[in-house]
């Protein structure tokens, strides 16, 4: 079974783990690791709660970059019941690995349908990893919903490593014995993302999808916006999994095309000029996300409707420009499905969440999950 280097291991240990050193004061320094001990206390308690009221010995932390909409977290709440029900012999529990999404869904940014604030407590990967440890559970599977295997994916295996070398802080030190028993008896295991294998991922995310919107690509043609990295944060070359799965879809017909917001050479501009090239100049769009769940980049930068979407003075091409305003303005009649009001994440597809839910019955042990940095060679 092939392995995780370890100097890829070591690179995203310095990346996405190491501290950002600040001047501070010594009373700065002790108030935020007072902060970070009563973090883990909270979770801690909230976690140990949960084991003692189901008396169940696994454990299933499901891990989202985050969001601050209503209709994600709604998106999460499903995704959780599913698991629980795929899951029976499991307690689950969802993170989100962005401070922002996390501290905004805490301050209830965005409001309900109803005009209702909504205030959501989620916490970060490493505190309730930390809990579930303090709990003593026997197994753990750690299940990322990233939708492939990058930036985002490395932050990720990057916390599962730390909390297994047990290196937070100090003064929150977990049981050193229960931590070798969970590695000596192969105990923790990663699920990976949603297209993490081309040759089995993609056809099978390609098929749903194109289950699901068959019927419009018959009436024009259907773009997904995913979000991608920029070149510089490419992760293990992930971006190619969005190529892959236009090829996919093509395949069973040529009028889907996948793109993204922020991957060089595959921007909206770019999915315009491979339309043209097939001759699609006008007639209906359908856009749909590419994404686990609608947040910002759904609500804004695919469905944004308005002169505040399209008022940029390096109109029509700028970023700043929603995909709803440059097909529009480029001549197609732009759609964006929506359910109560809110266009689809790919969590609230039942047939691509299964195939999350494979990943993680089919997660392998932390040392034996596989991803080199080139996955497409």
């Amino acid at each position: 079974m092939k392995k995780i280097k370890s100097f890829i291991l070591a690179t995203m240990a310095i990346a996405f783990v190491a501290p950002v050193f600040t001047a501070c004061s010594d009373d700065d320094k002790n108030e935020t690791i007072n902060n970070i001990v009563s973090e883990y206390e909270v979770n801690d308690k909230m976690v140990a709660a949960q084991k003692a009221q189901s008396k169940k010995d696994v454990a299933v932390l499901l891990v989202a970059f985050g969001s601050t909409w209503n209709n994600a977290f709604l998106a999460f709440d499903k995704t959780k019941a599913a698991y629980e029900a795929a899951f029976p012999q499991a307690d689950v529990y969802v993170s989100f690995s962005s401070d922002i999404c996390i501290n905004r869904a805490s301050a209830g940014e965005n409001s309900d349908d109803e005009g209702n604030i909504v205030k959501r407590d989620y916490y970060e990967p490493r505190y309730l990893l930390h809990a579930i440890g303090a709990a003593k559970y026997s197994k753990i599977y750690v299940q990322s919903l990233q939708v492939i295997p990058g930036e985002e994916f490395a932050a990720v295996v990057a916390s599962v490593k730390k909390f297994m070398n047990n290196g937070y802080i100090a003064s929150a030190h977990l049981d050193d014995k229960y931590l070798a028993k969970l590695s000596d008896d192969e105990a923790i295991f990663l699920g990976m993302p949603l297209l993490d294998n081309p040759d089995v991922d993609v056809p099978e995310v390609a098929k749903q999808l194109n289950a699901l919107y068959a019927s419009e690509v018959q009436q024009g043609a259907v773009a997904f916006m995913g979000h991608g990295n920029p070149d510089k944060y490419d992760t293990f070359k992930a971006n190619i999994r969005y190529t892959q799965l236009e090829e996919a879809l093509q395949a069973m017909n040529p009028n889907y095309f996948v793109g993204t917001v922020d991957m060089d050479g595959n921007l909206k501009m770019d999915v315009l000029e491979r339309m043209r090239d097939k001759g699609i100049d006008d007639g209906k769009l359908y856009l749909h996300a590419l994404m686990s769940i609608a947040g910002d980049h759904a609500h804004n930068d695919m469905a944004g409707e308005g002169d505040e979407y399209w008022s940029h003075p390096m109109a029509p091409d700028h970023e700043e420009n929603s995909w709803f305003e440059f097909f529009k303005h480029s001549g197609y009649e732009t759609i964006v499905p929506v359910t109560k009001n809110h266009p689809l994440g790919l969590l609230e597809l039942p047939g691509v969440l299964n195939v999350w839910i494979q990943h993680t019955k089919n997660a392998e042990f932390l040392e034996d999950a596989y991803h080199s940095m080139y996955p497409e060679e």
